[in-house]
């Protein structure tokens, strides 16, 4: 896929664009908001997964006519 000289270039690149500084915090920033990312979507799974066992349980059963 990539080459060891193209990753190279792009840290360089991010290096003068950024500073040695700052990456660190851009780093630690990005893995906070996939953090969060990841806790927001089993959160939606598990209120969805809740909402449609509440749906079911409420839905009226039906009788068999014979």
């Amino acid at each position: 896929m990539f080459g060891h000289w193209e990753i190279l270039a792009v840290v360089l690149v991010a290096l003068l664009l950024f500073g040695g500084k700052r990456i660190p915090e851009l780093a630690r920033g990005l893995g906070k908001s996939v953090t969060n990312f990841k806790a927001g979507l089993k959160e939606d799974q598990s209120e969805e997964a809740e909402t449609t066992a509440q749906t079911e349980s409420d839905a009226p059963q039906k009788e068999e006519v014979s």
